[in-house]
């Protein structure tokens, strides 16, 4: 049906003719010059219960446009959108978005218009641009423009695939203006005929260089920036990231709360406002809890007992290739591969991400991207080799995004010999994993469990529970469980020591708490109403 935005919109642009457009230096939106002050939101990475709160606060901050996909939600709070929609989004998640079960094709050819990608491209986008044609602009909704992918001059492969996409989004009934976005390294090969650039920055000193190059190619248009990098991410062992000038060291932390930053935008975006801003939400209620022993444990090897047959292959399979999930293959988690062995020697192979090695149960090291080759002591007669590969996440940027298969790359070989028959669990750890861990399936927890280990705990809550923030110190590397939902990975390398556990996805009353660690669990399990960073650094 058609909706209805007119209360949500003055006067002047409750009748709708010529949408955004760019007009010499200006944006324009009907008649009048329109300013963009934008900002995105993760819808992946925020809990559903939370996407309000969060764009409340991105509207008290001063902004009137959203660069992500909460469509009606932010119509409903009075922002406009620019629709992003890849397929490729960068956006620091698996693949850049994309799905790995694209890689089943061992030629596959990603963000180029090989065949087997367009397909899935147009399927995608035959299914989301029925959704959201309806609410453009011009249609009475508040998609205002539209990103045509993302970042693609850092890439090109392909001269033809932006051109392709600007055509599968009109193709389809995309009306508004379009975009691009790149950054200094691909601004120049990601402009499209047509298609007004925009450009992401972090520096003022790439404001002003990316500005002039733009002047020489465009002439004169609005200059706008699709992304300014509020902060960066952070690695596994490296220092945390902060920048003056996610969690990013966003404008908001993970859990929604306010940061310097917040204020100073808002301080800033409210001397350029014609009315007063509205007030932001009050801070979300944080809570803690006692520590918790874990009360329950079953070994990796006695689950497997009752997890399914594993697949039989005369080769290693990689993930996302396993026969599994109706026939979509295996995206995330862990894949336990086992054969057997008669002799001693040097074990080579290529292990994606990092696999860690055990004869019989008893581990004797890890392989990963630098080391591919580790020495298989002296053993009596056949031996079982075991293999757990983590998967620890697709790149998501980069030339090397069509090489992110993950498991047992090809051959795995013994003294140059390529092992054969294997027998291969796929350990997803999907809700429905989980539901196979029936109680009679716990033990108590031994004085030297058996590892990799999953571990129980259950936490009791008497009030409505708030968020709160989860810490592990003493354990090793593994993730942690609640209720069902993956919480996240956690390490003791560092720089991350809490993961951020919302409230909505607690219970009032009881809880359960399930941890994988791969290597050694520690004595407590422990809450904090603060998200904490090695290096003696806050998440504030």
């Amino acid at each position: 049906s058609r909706l209805e935005w007119s209360t949500l919109i003055p006067a002047w642009l409750q009748h709708r003719q010529l949408g955004l457009q760019a007009k010499g230096k200006h944006f324009m939106l009907e008649d009048s010059i329109f300013w963009i002050f934008g900002g995105s939101i993760h819808y992946f990475r925020v809990p559903r219960e939370y996407w309000r709160d969060r764009l409340l606060k991105m509207k008290a901050c001063g902004l009137n446009t959203l660069t992500t996909a909460f469509v009606l939600m932010a119509a409903e709070i009075g922002l406009w959108v620019i629709l992003r929609p890849g397929p490729y989004i960068c956006s620091e998640i698996d693949l850049g978005g994309l799905p790995s079960w694209l890689l089943q094709d061992s030629g596959m050819k990603l963000r180029t218009t090989y065949k087997g990608f367009t397909q899935a491209v147009d399927l995608y986008f035959d299914h989301l641009m029925s959704r959201v044609v309806p609410l453009q602009y011009k249609h009475g909704g508040p998609i205002i423009a539209v990103q045509v992918e993302n970042e693609y001059g850092s890439y090109y492969r392909d001269p033809a695939y932006m051109p392709y996409i600007k055509k599968a989004l009109e193709d389809r009934g995309i009306i508004e203006l379009l975009l691009t976005s790149d950054n200094k390294e691909g601004l120049k090969k990601g402009m499209v005929h047509g298609v007004l650039a925009a450009i992401n920055v972090q520096t003022r000193q790439e404001l002003h260089l990316l500005n002039t190059f733009l002047l020489s190619v465009q002439g004169i248009q609005p200059k706008m920036v699709m992304e300014y990098w509020t902060g960066w991410f952070d690695s596994w062992g490296d220092s945390h990231n902060i920048l003056d000038s996610s969690d990013y060291d966003a404008v908001l932390t993970e859990a929604g709360d306010y940061t310097a930053k917040y204020s100073k935008l808002r301080e800033f975006l409210g001397s350029l406002s014609d009315a007063p801003l509205p007030p932001p939400p009050k801070p979300l209620p944080k809570m803690t809890f006692e520590p918790l022993m874990p009360s329950f444990y079953v070994s990796l090897w006695d689950v497997l007992s009752f997890i399914g047959e594993p697949i039989e292959s005369e080769k290693p399979i990689n993930m996302e290739n396993l026969p599994v999930n109706d026939g979509n293959g295996q995206a995330f988690g862990y894949i336990l591969y086992e054969t057997i062995i008669a002799s001693s020697g040097t074990l080579r192979g290529l292990v994606r991400d990092r696999g860690q090695v055990f004869l019989d149960t008893v581990s004797i090291g890890f392989m990963d991207y630098k080391t591919t080759k580790i020495v298989i002591p002296l053993i009596q007669g056949y031996t079982l080799l075991r293999i757990l590969v983590e998967n620890r996440g697709r790149v998501n940027y980069g030339n090397n995004i069509d090489d992110q298969r993950k498991g047992l790359i090809g051959n795995l070989y013994l003294n140059d010999s390529a092992l054969k028959k294997f027998r291969i669990y796929s350990l997803d750890m999907k809700k429905n994993f989980f539901q196979r861990f029936s109680t009679d399936k716990w033990n108590n927890i031994p004085d030297v469990p058996t590892f990799p280990a999953f571990f129980f705990s259950g936490l009791n809550i008497d009030s409505s529970p708030s968020d709160t923030f989860l810490k592990l110190e003493g354990w090793e590397k593994g993730v942690v469980f609640v209720n069902g939902q993956n919480l996240g990975r956690y390490w003791n390398i560092g720089p991350q020591e809490t993961l951020y556990l919302p409230g909505p996805w607690l219970y009032r009353k009881y809880n359960q708490i399930i941890i994988f660690e791969e290597v050694m669990a520690g004595p407590v399990i422990q809450f904090t109403d603060t998200p904490y960073l090695g290096r003696n650094q806050y998440i504030h």
